[in-house]
């Protein structure tokens, strides 16, 4: 039997709750392999996010290719994707993949990240 591989696209979280490191804690818990592609680093702890610092496009774009290329993810998942340029670049990526989005209960987006979504 092959494990199924997932990627989650999002942020780092220093304190490891949430984001990256919440979605490969979760993917091992169900039995899935996974893999990252990291948009933002994030200094954080349980009482608060401090600092977010958003992930070069080049290189957003390079982590994407290199896991697909490689590892032929089942499916894909995002995070917090922080910018409507990070955005873009995950959309053209990841065209014709399996993707779930995940939707925040509060709301840690700006408005220009939440139309790019949309039109995207």
């Amino acid at each position: 039997m092959t494990t199924s591989i997932a990627v989650t696209i999002a942020g780092s979280d220093s304190g490891g709750g949430a984001g990256i490191q919440a979605d490969l804690k979760t993917f091992s818990a169900c039995g899935v392999y996974g893999a990252s592609a990291v948009v933002a680093l994030t200094a954080q702890n349980t009482l608060g996010v401090r600092r977010v610092e958003a992930v070069g496009l080049e290189m957003v774009a390079d982590q994407i290719d290199a896991v697909a290329e490689d590892l032929r993810p089942a499916a894909w998942k995002t995070g917090m994707l922080g910018t409507a340029e990070i955005i873009a670049v995950v959309v053209v990526a990841l065209l014709g993949s399996v993707l779930a989005v995940a939707v925040p209960a509060r709301r840690a987006a700006s408005a220009s990240v939440v139309a790019a979504l949309r039109y995207e």
